[in-house]
Parts: structure tokens; sequence; C-alpha cells
């Protein structure tokens, strides 16, 4: 199925492993001109790379740290300097630190706001001008099930990303009809951070996944492949949604 994404200009963050990878990837298929960031230039340049010999898309490599104010508008910047405007944006991270609520302090608080609130604030309001100069524009947010589907000791994760689905329903009204704005709740998925929680904790990590109805880890690609039809002309009536893409491991009823 081709997705009408040839030659639209994206914006990948967190893009050298995992999850982000994967959606850089999905996008360069379909023909995209993607920007990939990341806080580590060396392995965001081999990611480039690999990317650019799988799919023979034109990628570019833009180090930064979206923690900080000056890099997210570095990045947004940059990307519509070097293609030429913006179509899409997606704002993926890793996340804070796990841990029970009475351990942590402000600082520890004002650090995970920077990380999975701000970042993504920030990114946004750098990019919505250059999406409206377009006509048209779409972002994704990524986020995580515990988002909606809280776990004791995500406290820090929970909160946070809570104000990120809490801002893109609000932007969807604001900014629409030009820009639609999504988030996506990923569950347990095969990525490079959740193979380290398994073997830090392989019994724990077994009795989650028999939890999961489809009884299986969820692939980047499968996330990846969501986000490509959402920021897709496919994809323009769907805005202010939340997509649990879990296996249906969540218990909510919408």
């Amino acid at each position: 199925m081709d997705l009408g994404l040839e030659g639209k200009i994206a914006i990948v963050n967190g893009a050298s492993q995992g999850i982000g990878y994967a959606i850089a990837g999905a996008l360069a298929g379909e023909g995209a001109r993607v920007a990939m960031s990341g806080r580590r230039a060396p392995a965001l340049d081999a990611a480039r790379d690999a990317l650019t010999r799988a799919t023979g898309g034109e990628l570019l490599a833009v180090p930064g740290d979206i923690r900080r104010a000056e890099d997210c508008e570095r990045i947004i910047a940059g990307t519509a300097a070097h293609f030429g405007g913006l179509d899409i944006l997606v704002n993926n991270d890793g996340a804070p630190p796990l841990g029970q609520f009475l351990d942590f302090d402000d600082d520890a608080w004002r650090r995970a706001v920077d990380r999975n609130l701000m970042s993504v604030v920030r990114c946004i309001r750098a990019a919505a001008p250059h999406m409206k100069t377009r006509g048209a524009g779409s972002i994704v947010n990524i986020t995580a099930l515990s988002a909606i589907q809280p776990i004791a000791g995500f406290g820090l994760s929970v909160a946070t990303w809570a104000g990120v689905i809490g801002l893109a329903k609000t932007l969807s009204r604001e900014l629409a009809p030009e820009i639609t704005i999504n988030t996506l709740a990923p569950g347990l998925i095969d990525t490079p951070r959740l193979r380290l929680v398994a073997e830090q904790s392989p019994d724990e990590m077994s009795e989650l996944i028999r939890d999961i109805p489809l009884g299986r880890l969820g692939d980047a690609d499968e996330v990846a492949a969501a986000v490509a039809f959402l920021v897709s002309p496919r994809g323009r009536y769907i805005t202010g949604t939340t997509l649990a893409i879990d296996g249906g491991l969540s218990r909510a009823t919408f």
C-alpha cells in the first residue's frame, strides 16, 4: 500500500535505536526524507547509515538533546533549513528512572518534566509554524501503556506522559485543521531497553508476557507502521486520539 509519503519531510527524535529507529526506517521506506535526532552522535550516525543502505532513502543525522530547549529549536530549524520545510514530527525519547514516589526529589521531577513533557512542548512549538506554512502537518507523540494504565514505580513517566496526552488533545483543536496530532502508547515492545529489563527480572517479564492476550511481545516495526499510517494522507481524519499498541494488554474499554 502506497501511503502517499513520497517527498514528505519528517523528524524522528530518539531515532538511534528501538522504536524511534523503526519509525525512521518506516518513513524512509515510504519515500519520506527523514531527519533522525539523538543524543549520541556515533550511534546516530551508524543508525542513519544502516537505514540509508536498507531503504535507499534520504536520511539526515541531527545530534541533539531534546531535554534542552536550545537543542529542540536547533533540531527543528536545522531540519527545515536542510530539506526546505517540515511535514511530520515524531516526539520520541527514553523514559525517566523507575522508583517509588517518595524516593524522588524536585530535581528528579524537573528532569522528568524536561525529558517527557517540555521536550514535546518545545518541539511542537518550533515545528508547528513550519507545518502551517506548508498548509498541513502531522505530529505523533510516543509515550507508553503505563500512561493510560499506570504501574507502581512508574510515577515520573506516568505523570509527565499524562501531560503529553492532555496537551495533544488540546492541540488537536488549536492546531486544526492544518495539523493533526495523535499519541501512541506502546505496551511491551521488543527493544534494547525492554531486553535489559528482562535480563534483570526474567520471571517478572515472563509473567507479564503471559498476560498479553496475543501471547507475545510487540515488534518495533508494528509501532512504526501505525505511525506511518497516522502521518499519511490516509490518516488525515484521525486527530486527538491516544492509541494503545499492546497486543490487548490494556484492560481499558476505550
